[in-house]
């Protein structure tokens, strides 16, 4: 339909880091070869192309999206983890401040990093500004290279189906298509439907 909007919500790939399974917010890893070498470009066409300014978003979306040009957006970046930066649930189990986080998220934070609320505060803004693009561009298909966490975040807000932030599965290699009416889009309304996009060239051939 004329009046469809589409924003699609892709993760980076998977990053020694995340191999390690140490939090990785705002520091950086590059990504895994085997990952790299996987990638193909996608097939799909977008009008627009946001990313986080992080290294591995970036080289994430150089692989699927070359000689498209990109606008980077501080506020696509994932959470800041502060002082976990880099280590994993082992090294920092029984550790008070990281129990009482993993206990209620909401109302503790990382010592030096953010909080869920100014991480959610943080990633509206940066959706403000997709949509100031996308409507002002009248652009019909937008793709967002992004995080884990900023996916999880717009997916709880506007997925079609209600789910709490932690219970979205959102894995590497997988995107999202979210389909908006303009007006609703322009309302800050849920989308009419979700649909997964794998990346990697063994998913789309």
């Amino acid at each position: 339909m004329d009046d469809d909007m589409v924003i699609a919500l892709f993760r980076h790939a998977l990053t020694e880091e995340n191999k390690r399974r140490g939090y990785l917010g705002w520091s950086d890893s590059p990504l895994c070869p085997e990952e790299s070498s996987s990638i193909q470009p996608l097939s799909r066409s977008y009008d627009l192309l946001f990313s986080s300014d992080s290294g591995r978003c970036v080289q994430t979306a150089e692989l699927l999206f070359p000689n498209k040009e990109r606008i980077c957006l501080f506020e696509l970046r994932e959470m800041n983890f502060g002082e976990w930066e880099g280590k994993t649930y082992t090294e920092l189990r029984g550790h008070t401040d990281y129990e009482n986080w993993l206990k209620d998220p909401w109302k503790h934070s990382p010592p030096q990093g953010e909080s869920f609320s100014e991480f959610q505060d943080r990633v509206n803004t940066g959706w403000g500004k997709v949509m100031e693009y996308v409507l002002a561009d009248k652009a019909p298909r937008a793709a967002v290279m992004t995080h884990g966490g900023v996916i999880r975040a717009l997916l709880r807000d506007f997925a079609p189906i209600q789910k709490e932030f932690w219970e979205w599965d959102v894995p590497h290699g997988i995107g999202f298509e979210l389909t908006f009416k303009k007006g609703i889009l322009r309302r800050g309304g849920r989308c009419t439907s979700l649909q997964e996009v794998p990346l990697m060239a063994k998913n789309h051939g």
